[in-house]
């Protein structure tokens, strides 16, 4: 770790939550995510928009956790999109077959626009 703070902070919008991730992404701080998704209260019809600007660094863990966040959304009848994707974390979706799992966007007002 570089030490660099971790968060997950979750805000509410009229489209859906918006959970915003900050640092390292990885085996130690992807429970934090898991758990944060699955305490959301989403509804039938509404959006779950992950803004990923500030993550410094995502493994297997961090991707296997944002899987999770999808599928709770989708359980929920809701959906999913990340906003603000950095590039190499585009680049290992697009690596490991994950570049249309997800819908993505520019930024989270992009998301939510939508």
């Amino acid at each position: 770790m570089t030490g660099i703070p971790f968060s997950v902070t979750t805000r509410s919008t009229a489209a859906g939550p918006v959970v915003t991730v900050e640092g390292e992404l990885d085996v130690a701080t992807a429970p934090r995510l898991r758990t944060a998704a699955g305490t959301l209260a989403l509804e039938s019809g509404q959006l779950l928009v992950v803004d990923l600007a500030g993550v410094t660094f995502c493994d297997s863990s961090g991707i296997s956790a944002l899987i999770a966040a999808r599928n709770v959304a989708e359980a929920a009848g809701a959906g999913v999109a990340l906003a603000a994707v950095p590039a190499r974390l585009a680049r290992t979706f697009a690596l490991i077959g994950l570049a249309d799992f997800f819908p993505t966007y520019p930024s989270t007002e992009d998301a939510l626009k939508d």
